[in-house]
């Protein structure tokens, strides 16, 4: 265990959390911007060549799209099909299941509060954390096959998550599975999530109204998230750095096909600020879009609670995975 700690008043410095409470505002929108589409077909003899696509992206805006990635539709198609079997039991049950404060484990019921908006998101999660989950899984009686479902695709992200972060170690000049022994999911203290998603269907009433958010604007807390969209459930926009003194924002058009990547905010410190954690935010949809639940599945690849995230250049403080968490679940949940 590192001997780092962080002071009580470390808290309200923290870069990240400053830029997020700043960005509540409408903007603008606009297609200018590319999300681009990366094949990882032939993982192991293009990896140079993959490599350096992932880079261009990644540090152009932050945001990009994997396909080819290796985890079957069948697997996903799966997962999904659980997450929404999830959502359908009863409010009592999953209230028997509920978020461990400052675990990222259980489930949560419009709690979480972004900084930038101030206003709870328009949704519930359900979220998978290895070491932190008991008594916090439906019995078989509840939901049959829903645990061992969550578990294999929580390690099928895993493994696509490091392959990707490996590419991005020898990049930095770290050994290819330096991020991978920060992620270790043998040891209690990991703690990358992964995260069902219901967001409510929309009511006719809301259309229309400024400032009413699915999720407002944030960066997210980890190294890497991998997120699983449906085609046709839109609404996420990303705020790439160039655009953000205009507030211009780009649509990431879902697709089953394809996996939504972004760098989180521990890797933009790891990184010195070469690869960038952009805002990205789930707009309302509005009239003549589609309005019913929008569900999607997002894996958190976040470094284990003892990892040291160390800024190479000296840009930002060490701090610890776990009190970096610690400190940014702190800001987003009122509980």
């Amino acid at each position: 265990m590192s001997d780092i700690t962080t002071t009580p008043n470390d808290r309200f410095e923290m870069t990240e959390l400053n830029r997020e409470a700043s960005m509540g505002g409408l903007g603008t929108e606009t297609t200018d911007r590319e999300i681009r589409r990366i094949s990882l077909a032939d993982f192991e003899t293009r990896r140079d060549q993959i490599a350096d696509e992932l880079w261009a992206a990644a540090t152009d805006i932050g945001f990009f799209q994997v396909i080819d990635h290796g985890i079957d539709m069948d697997a996903v198609n799966h997962a999904f099909a659980m997450s929404a079997k999830f959502f359908e039991l009863p409010r009592e049950v999953k209230e028997q299941l509920p978020l461990k404060k400052g675990q990222n484990a259980g489930w949560e019921y419009s709690s979480q509060v972004r900084p930038s908006v101030g206003t709870p998101d328009q949704k519930e999660s359900y979220q998978l954390t290895l070491p932190r989950m008991d008594g916090l899984w439906p019995t078989d009686d509840e939901l049959a096959g829903f645990r061992a479902t969550l578990l294999d695709f929580e390690r099928r992200c895993w493994r696509l998550a490091m392959d990707i972060l490996g590419c991005f170690a020898e990049k930095l000049g770290f050994d290819r599975d330096f991020f991978t022994r920060a992620h270790d999911p043998s040891v209690d203290t990991y703690q990358s999530t992964l995260r069902l998603l219901h967001y409510y269907a929309f009511p006719d009433a809301l259309i229309d109204e400024p400032n009413v958010w699915r999720a407002g604007a944030h960066t997210d807390f980890d190294a890497l998230t991998l997120l699983f969209q449906r085609t046709g459930q839109g609404g996420l926009q990303v705020l790439p750095g160039a655009e953000a003194a205009s507030e211009a924002w780009t649509p990431v058009e879902p697709s089953d096909e394809a996996i939504t990547c972004n760098i989180g905010d521990m890797l933009m410190r790891w990184s010195d600020d070469r690869l960038p954690s952009n805002f990205h935010r789930v707009r309302a949809p509005r009239r003549g879009e589609y309005t019913g639940p929008r569900y999607t599945i997002a894996y958190f690849a976040q470094a284990n609670t003892d990892a040291v995230i160390e800024s190479a250049a000296g840009k930002y403080p060490q701090i610890t995975g776990g009190d970096y968490i610690a400190q940014r679940i702190a800001a987003n949940f009122g509980k």
